[in-house]
């Protein structure tokens, strides 16, 4: 009888900790999110499953997840840091009065190029002056966009957001599994 005893103690700590673990490296390290609704495209699409990495500061162009205002998490690109000055002209993007690259809306632009119908550029003109009323991100907080300028509620209409708002970077989307990739 002891020995059943004790084997059921022993399975029992294996299992406690089992969940243990569980919990803390859901809660504090990864966990897992579905991309909902179309602002990420063409990165990220509607139903992607990704995991969220808890560890680090976001770095600019990190794609991030985040507590929004509106009691939602939302999943977004870090355009701005902290100090940054931040400007969109002729549907080029200025950090700190420098042209940055973005090679991840190449796609959106090219297909803009080929429909004659469409008007304007993908990302209309704006400074952070006209959105918050200041002429850099402020401290502890990041300035983020949708890589589907035209479909994304960002910072643009939210403002900036706190960085302890944010709950951390995604770079793997693991489902569905033909769409297994890491995304920049």
């Amino acid at each position: 009888m002891s020995k059943q005893k004790n084997e059921l103690w022993e399975w029992t700590k294996a299992l406690l900790i089992a969940v243990a673990l569980a919990f803390i490296i859901r809660y504090f390290l990864f966990a897992p999110i579905v991309v909902d609704g179309s602002s990420m495209m063409p990165t990220l699409h509607n139903g992607d499953r990704m995991i969220v990495n808890k560890l680090g500061k976001p770095q600019r162009f990190d794609i991030v997840v985040f507590h929004a205002p509106e009691k939602k998490d939302y999943i977004k690109r870090v355009i701005g840091l902290p100090g940054d000055k931040i400007e969109y002209k002729n549907d080029t993007l200025y950090i700190n009065d420098k042209a940055y690259k973005e090679p991840y809306l190449d796609q959106y632009k090219k297909a803009l190029k080929e429909d004659d119908l469409a008007e304007g550029p993908l990302t209309q003109d704006f400074t952070l002056k006209d959105i918050i009323g200041k002429n850099t991100v402020p401290e502890g907080e990041i300035f983020v966009m949708g890589d589907n300028r035209r479909g994304s509620k960002d910072s643009r209409h939210i403002g900036t957001i706190p960085i302890k708002k944010v709950i951390g970077d995604t770079k793997l989307i693991y489902w569905p599994i033909s769409d297994i990739r890491f995304v920049k």
